[in-house]
């Protein structure tokens, strides 16, 4: 394969990579059932004029499996950090007792948990749209080197089956990981 088909296909995994990496991220932010400090990574707070991120401003622990506690570095920014949890969109109230802020998970709800569900295929969807993106934007690219380097029709079919054993591969993976997040919804 020529050096610069090469170069396009790592940069191609690369970017797949990213995209993969990006749903798995979100899906730690769905809530499961389970008390998980990451579905606060989303939250930012006005401390003294500035949003800044919740997991900077405190310790955020994990006593029970359906609660979490937020111990601030700073007591007084207790009342803006409460507002931002409840205008979240996490769908839990907080509650402040002057020391800790506590957020108990209630159980999910036969009704939540589909809607859950429909979020998380919402998302790999979403995920396996850029992954297809990805791909007719590497091949659209290889045509171009083409016409500029003058190649064979076969070293481009040849990169072409490249492209798509790569792109089955990080589907097959947004799949994997979206089946598994439904089951993590699911388990009572």
């Amino acid at each position: 394969m020529l050096p610069e088909l090469e170069e396009e296909l790592l940069t191609l995994e690369e970017k797949l990579e990213k995209a993969v990496n990006h749903l798995s991220g979100e899906y730690v932010t769905v809530r499961a059932g389970r008390a998980n400090p990451r579905i606060l990574d989303n939250i930012t707070v006005d401390y003294y004029g500035s949003l800044t991120p919740l997991r900077q401003m405190a310790n955020i622990t994990v006593p029970e499996p359906r609660m979490l506690v937020i111990n601030l570095f700073d007591r007084s920014a207790a009342k803006e950090t409460v507002k931002a949890i409840a205008a979240s969109d996490i769908g839990i109230n907080p509650t402040d007792d002057g020391k800790v802020i506590r957020l108990v998970f209630p159980q999910l709800t036969e009704e939540r948990r589909k809607e859950l569900v429909k979020q998380v295929k919402k998302m790999a969807e979403d995920c396996k749209v850029v992954l297809r993106n990805e791909r007719r934007d590497s091949l659209d690219r290889a045509k171009k080197l083409k016409k500029d380097l003058n190649f064979s029709e076969d070293e481009l079919a040849g990169f072409e089956k490249d492209v798509q054993k790569a792109i089955d591969k990080y589907i097959a993976s947004a799949d994997d990981m979206s089946k598994e997040k439904e089951k993590e919804i699911l388990e009572i």
